[in-house]
């Protein structure tokens, strides 16, 4: 049984990795300019993080996301490993530790506020997610069938200040923004192949995939000041969005498996995908 089960895992890091390859990494380097620091200030020390779950979030989805974030911190499995991915957001502020612990969840499965999430709605949510705590990045985490503000629309993942509060709120892209999703699933504006999703849900893999581009953001440009570069037509570029179309294969606590976003790695000046 357990060598079946590395050989499904080594089936899967090849079927990703190969996807990498498929998209080189010139093709973000060169559209957009250098990522530079804007005299802001990025987030450093210990990352608290408040969770609130809007909507029915499943099981999976829950265990996918609450795995990713224990394994940004530990040594965990073969390389290339989330806690070597998460060392690339380190790098930013001076390669200091930032070790991430989850201090706050609370659910909210009736859609309090209905289905549509716009910014004041989010703004409303973000005290429920800290539970008031300081110092705490507020996540927020909607099911299928609801609409985050902006996904679809130029960002898959939200983050950002409302208020002196640093969020990220990302929602399930399956139904209404499957470009969100690939490489999990097939979507019309998104070339190339997909790969299988390692906990057997797309959308909870998509979830952790826009969760991570939005937690790198919020550390290296949590205030809008930080390391970013604009591309054309004002679009922000950020340490999770430079590289488009490149993923890195990964290893987590208890043998779990993420395809998270390559950054891009201020010290050799390429997008780190292993």
């Amino acid at each position: 049984m357990g060598s079946n089960s590395n050989s499904m895992s080594t089936i899967f890091l090849s079927l990703a990795l190969s996807l990498l390859i498929l998209f080189p990494i010139a093709l973000s380097d060169e559209l957009t300019p250098p990522i530079t620091n804007h005299r802001g200030r990025t987030l450093t020390g210990q990352l608290n993080i408040g969770i609130l779950w809007y909507g029915p979030i499943t099981n999976v989805q829950r265990k996918a996301i609450l795995s990713f974030f224990r394994s940004l911190n530990i040594n965990a499995g073969p390389q290339p490993q989330v806690s070597s991915w998460w060392k690339v957001v380190e790098s930013y502020g001076g390669d200091r530790r930032i070790p991430v612990k989850v201090v706050n969840q609370v659910s909210d499965p009736n859609y309090s506020l209905g289905k549509v999430l716009i910014k004041d709605f989010i703004k409303m949510l973000l005290p429920k997610a800290t539970a008031g705590r300081s110092n705490t990045v507020a996540v927020i985490i909607a099911t299928k069938g609801v609409t985050v503000q902006d996904m679809c629309a130029g960002s898959c993942a939200q983050h950002g200040l409302i208020e002196n509060q640093v969020y990220v709120a990302v929602g399930d892209p399956e139904e209404e923004c499957p470009e969100c999703a690939w490489p999990f699933l097939k979507s019309p504006s998104m070339p190339g192949p997909t790969v299988r999703p390692p906990s057997g849900d797309a959308g909870a893999d998509a979830m952790v995939k826009l969760l991570a581009g939005g937690l790198a953001g919020v550390v290296t440009n949590p205030f809008g000041d930080g390391f970013y570069s604009t591309a054309r037509g004002d679009v922000t570029v950020e340490a999770s969005t430079k590289c488009t179309d490149t993923f890195a294969a990964v290893n987590g606590e208890k043998a779990s498996q993420f395809v998270l976003p390559a950054l891009w790695n201020p010290s050799t000046a390429t997008c780190w995908t292993h």
